[in-house]
């Protein structure tokens, strides 16, 4: 009976113990025959593919080696007579019922150190464990686009295995500095607000900063829904399961779906499915960037990855070093924010639009720092706007686009600048104009944010759904400055 493609073990890969072998046929460094004609007619296009990856493997005779499971602690399990290296996945049985996943994360005192993918009921000690897959390896290709999937690359669409041929490091592959090319093109987003005052370039990355329910996510599905790439990469880390239903049904449908990939890992999943999550979207991202593709790269959140890391660290016996942060956690954040942008060789792009969650509403808080000093740019939602009713709340005067000065002209910049000086004066002085112990005239600046004001906050509102293109938002940003001048 043949297994459907995403199941171990493959037929032609059995080695010991697989009743597919048999080591006294004279056949077996041959290949196997191929498929009949009257198998590949049955119709079922899961298993034509299948059959001819079977046929064009090479056998694969080597003993299967599987170790046992000696200790566990939580999620920590540790393993011996194993040898694997650290990403590698393997299965751990548990009598009848189907393998455990988890996944090598160290090693200590000869034995080899497992996390598992999900949770620890019905382990038991001395269970066999078996490596599986390709260590260090993750699934990519252009079966992916249209389907949603969960860390392990495993569709949790319900429409049927995905067939595969192509793999991609999971850590990506490092390149010289000098070829990520400059950003010198601006990217649409859709967003009137964002386009005019802090135009993005193809291949920035930008952070998405805000505290919890202040609608980090909502502008999120705004630029998703707005934004122009070719392909886009979806990777919802450490979410809401709801939210994962929601996206998937507002955004793979129509025309859409042909070019868009979600990976979806709920914040009830273990960290080290999590982390994998993170870094499937990244490598698949990176996949179709090096086939020359303009791939749009979303990422909610990377706080959330950066959480997963922290609990691998802490159960690792690392110091928590920055408010419970091993250093190990911070840095994951720059290694994966660093593999997206523009490659010189392929001609291909990665613009990342990554959120990242403040705790308590602190802007100093490690995570949020640190992606600050890596990323391109950055914009900061406020919950005092969000609860005036401005949606989205983006503070203007907080956020900015490290490039956009080296994609608009000095025209729009000046625009830009003027727009930015009126909110930022009224904000400043927003208690004495309320309280009426502003006198008119004594600043230019700030008489004119208050004559303008109620306009300067339309220009920033739009309603969810609504698109508007980069020439439409600096065409009204000039109408309302030039108007107002």
């Amino acid at each position: 009976m043949l297994n459907a493609p995403d199941q171990e073990p493959h037929p032609f890969r059995g080695g010991v113990g697989v009743g597919f072998v048999d080591p006294s046929d004279a056949s077996l460094g041959e290949h196997p025959p191929p498929p009949s004609p009257s198998v590949q007619g049955r119709g079922d296009t899961w298993f034509t593919p299948l059959l001819a990856d079977m046929h064009a493997d090479e056998i694969d005779l080597t003993p299967r080696r599987y170790g046992l499971v000696a200790a566990c602690d939580g999620g920590l399990l540790e393993v011996s007579g194993l040898s694997v290296p650290v990403g590698a996945l393997c299965h751990v049985s548990h009598g009848r019922g189907e393998p455990l996943s988890a996944e090598v994360i160290g090693f200590r005192n000869g034995r080899t150190l497992m996390m598992l993918l999900g949770d620890t009921v019905l382990l038991r000690p001395g269970a066999k464990v078996r490596p599986v897959g390709s260590p260090g390896l993750l699934p990519v290709g252009e079966a992916f686009l249209g389907r949603a999937v969960d860390g392990e690359g495993k569709p949790i669409d319900g429409l049927g295995p995905i067939h595969h041929r192509s793999e991609w490091p999971a850590g990506g592959v490092r390149a010289s500095a000098l070829d990520r090319s400059p950003v010198r093109e601006s990217f649409d987003v859709g967003l009137r607000a964002l386009n005019a005052l802090t135009t993005f370039g193809v291949g920035q990355r930008i952070g998405i900063m805000a505290g919890s329910g202040v609608g980090k996510s909502v502008l999120l599905d705004m630029i998703a829904h707005g934004a122009e790439a070719e392909i886009v990469v979806v990777g919802l880390i450490g979410e809401r399961a709801r939210e994962v239903s929601d996206f998937v049904e507002r955004h793979m449908n129509g025309i859409k779906r042909g070019h868009t990939v979600v990976v979806a890992v709920p914040a009830d999943h273990a960290p080290n499915l999590r982390l994998r999550g993170a870094l499937l979207a990244t490598s698949l991202a990176e996949h179709f960037r090096e086939g020359g593709k303009r791939v749009l790269l979303i990422m909610d959140s990377l706080t959330r990855v950066a959480h997963a890391a922290r609990e691998i660290g802490l159960l690792l016996g690392e110091p928590g070093a920055a408010r419970g942060y091993p250093p190990s956690a911070l840095a994951t954040i720059t290694k994966l924010v660093e593999r997206a942008g523009n490659s010189a060789a392929s001609g291909g792009s990665i613009t990342g639009i990554y959120t990242v969650l403040a705790d308590g509403d602190n802007q100093d808080d490690p995570v949020v720092d640190t992606a600050r000093s890596i990323l391109d740019g950055h914009i900061v939602l406020s919950r005092d706007l969000a609860q005036r009713g401005q949606y989205p709340a983006i503070d203007i005067a907080a956020s900015l686009s490290r490039v956009m000065n080296d994609i608009v002209p000095p025209g729009h910049q000046a625009l830009a600048r003027e727009f930015r000086a009126m909110v930022a004066s009224y904000e400043a002085n927003r208690d004495l104009v309320l309280m009426g112990a502003y006198r008119a005239g004594a600043d230019p600046v700030l008489d004119r944010a208050i004559h303008m004001h109620d306009a300067l906050t339309a220009f920033l509102c739009q309603q969810q759904g609504e698109i508007v293109p980069i020439d439409d938002s600096l065409a009204a940003l000039g109408a309302l400055i030039g108007h107002a001048g």
